[in-house]
């Protein structure tokens, strides 16, 4: 990695991500999806498929969402997860599989048939309408009568803290007021189901922290099944239950954020979900049952299944260790890894250190992020001093390299 580029791109991560993953750090480390009884199972896609023209979008794809289960479809652009949010929303029509809800099949029924609320990324307020029609709009075209419908806007509306603010439009609304306007629509109809597509995109950092924690509080108290698409690492670190990491089309791992974040599946989940660190090894062998891996001029002990498949003697393979899992220390003859410090970020609630590293018999220099906790590190190991690296089995995960 270009030690420039590397440097631009983790200073630019928000204290937010930060504290998110020390969160999930401090969760049991794996927690096994066991499977549901099928009256807990409140939406079942079951090969469901998608195609553009001639481009493949969803490759029939299976997954099960818990009743009352908050669930993050992460991934990046274009990977598919707003077309899977569409097409339980009834906005687009799948081309292979069903959809189901709490048992009954909606693959064919239309959006307001199916009993889903969705809060889209840019609102799609009506701007014509104050606030108090705009949260009624789905229980009039419902048939409510006008007293149900103004009683249960007033409800909806003392809910999301918009008391007050009825006779507005959507023009004189903040952001954040308009996203609770959006909000409360969706929820009025009691749906059997929430959509959220990225709808904290429009905010700014700190509304948009506040937002996540409200709409999160609601959801847990109306115990509602919810989807949230959403490409913000943080964000999905923070909010869910379960994260679904999707590229190209497909779940990559689909698990709690804790066990995403510390047992990663693949080179693609271990890099996308957090920081990382990517060194080249070389597989040494077995004992007992731990792997050694040959790294730089030394040798690294780890667990058997932190590595992800089979290898032999002598095999390339690439170790991800999290930053927050490596520490610098007094240069010694036991380090396995030493380099020299070239930069410091400071990020508020921690500090990255940047270390230039070599590490034989590779001809490239890597730069690795060590990530500490306070400012000590800024003392202690100053611009061009040379650190020796430890690295413990936790965080650890080793994966054949990518092609």
């Amino acid at each position: 990695m270009d030690s420039i580029v590397a440097l631009s791109l983790l200073a630019s991560r928000t204290p937010l991500i930060h504290r998110a993953i020390m969160n999930v750090s401090n969760q049991p480390a794996r927690q096994q999806n066991q499977p549901k009884p099928e009256a807990d199972i409140a939406v079942s896609l079951q090969g469901v498929g998608k195609k553009y023209h001639d481009q493949t979008v969803l490759h029939e794809l299976s997954l099960d969402i818990s009743r009352g289960e908050f669930l993050t479809l992460l991934g990046p652009s274009g990977c598919g997860k707003t077309t899977l949010l569409n097409l339980i929303a009834g906005f687009a029509e799948a081309d292979s599989g069903e959809i189901f809800v709490d048992g009954q099949p909606i693959t064919s029924e239309p959006p307001h048939k199916r009993q889903i609320g969705i809060v889209f990324q840019n609102y799609a307020l009506f701007p014509h309408m104050t606030v108090e029609h705009n949260i009624g709009y789905g229980l009039r075209m419902r048939g409510v009568s006008k007293a149900e419908v103004a009683q249960r806007v007033k409800d909806a509306m003392a809910m999301v803290k918009l008391d007050g603010l009825g006779h507005r439009k959507p023009r004189e609304l903040s952001g954040g007021q308009q996203q609770r306007v959006a909000l409360a629509r969706a929820l009025i109809i009691q749906p059997k189901v929430l959509l959220l597509d990225e709808p904290f995109s429009a905010l700014d950092k700190s509304l948009r922290g506040s937002m996540q924690f409200e709409i999160r509080e609601i959801q847990r108290r109306l115990g509602l099944t919810t989807v949230f698409v959403t490409h913000d690492q943080g964000e999905a670190l923070a909010m869910s239950d379960r994260i679904a990491v999707m590229s190209s089309g497909v779940i990559r791992q689909i698990a709690s954020p804790a066990d995403l974040y510390q047992n990663p599946r693949d080179p693609f989940v271990a890099s996308f979900l957090g920081d990382v660190n990517i060194l080249p090894a070389h597989y040494h062998g077995k004992v007992a049952t731990d792997i050694q891996l040959r790294l730089g001029a030394g040798l690294l002990s780890l667990p058997q299944d932190r590595l992800a498949n089979p290898a032999h003697e002598g095999q390339r393979l690439d170790v991800y260790v999290r930053p927050e899992h490596i520490t610098l220390e007094s240069l010694h003859a036991g380090s396995v890894l030493s380099g020299t410090v070239i930069n410091h970020v400071f990020q508020g609630d921690h500090i990255n250190t940047f270390v230039d590293v070599a590490i034989p018999p590779m001809t490239t220099r890597h730069v690795v992020t060590v990530r500490s906790a306070g400012p000590g590190a800024l003392q202690q190991w100053p611009i061009g001093s040379v650190a020796g690296l430890a690295l413990p089995d936790e965080g650890i995960s080793v994966f054949t390299p990518l092609k």
